[in-house]
């Protein structure tokens, strides 16, 4: 795998804020206010960025996202192992913020937490080389959406998630060579 970037590297000042107030309370008591103060910005300015706390939280997933695309180099034939590494990369760099994530996730309304699966499966396919083809796409949200519920109650060395992604991308690669559209 390609080094990742440090933890919150690429997390911009209202990102860090809003996953440091999330660790803190529920997210239905955190304001776009309470987010701008702690990220240090006027709240005209913030509001200018990002209209509300869901714009915040695309921009925390997208800013992990890179992590996986940061994995574009791995070196391998194998589509499967550049999937894992890229899954991995992602999954790693959640790791500092799991607290956060997790809380989020669970608090977040669900229709806001969802919409960024599509986003992230097609960054993994894209930083494992595996045209991210909407059958792909699809399959790979999948994927991604249950290995994220196994990774919330596995912490330590995250075996149970290694294990969980591996067996779900052999099955996404079988299933998808059914419908011709595997890689």
């Amino acid at each position: 795998m390609s080094e990742a970037a440090a933890p919150g590297e690429d997390l911009d000042p209202a990102a860090a804020a809003l996953l440091e107030l999330a660790r803190e309370r529920p997210w239905s008591e955190i304001a776009l206010r309470d987010v701008a103060e702690r990220a240090g910005v006027e709240l005209v300015d913030l509001y200018g960025e990002a209209r509300g706390k869901a714009a915040i939280l695309w921009r925390i997933s997208e800013a992990l996202d890179r992590a996986a695309l940061r994995t574009a180099a791995t070196p391998s034939d194998d589509p499967h192992d550049r999937l894992f590494d890229a899954a991995m990369a992602r999954i790693e760099a959640m790791e500092p913020h799991r607290a956060a994530l997790t809380a989020l996730s669970r608090e977040a309304p669900r229709l806001i937490a969802v919409a960024h699966v599509p986003a992230t499966a097609r960054a993994v396919l894209e930083a494992a080389g595996v045209s991210a083809t909407p059958p792909r796409v699809a399959a790979m949200a999948l994927v991604w959406a249950r290995v994220v519920q196994v990774w919330r109650d596995d912490e330590g060395a995250l075996n149970r998630t290694m294990a969980e992604l591996d067996k779900r991308l052999r099955q996404l690669r079988s299933r998808l060579g059914r419908i011709g559209a595997g890689f």
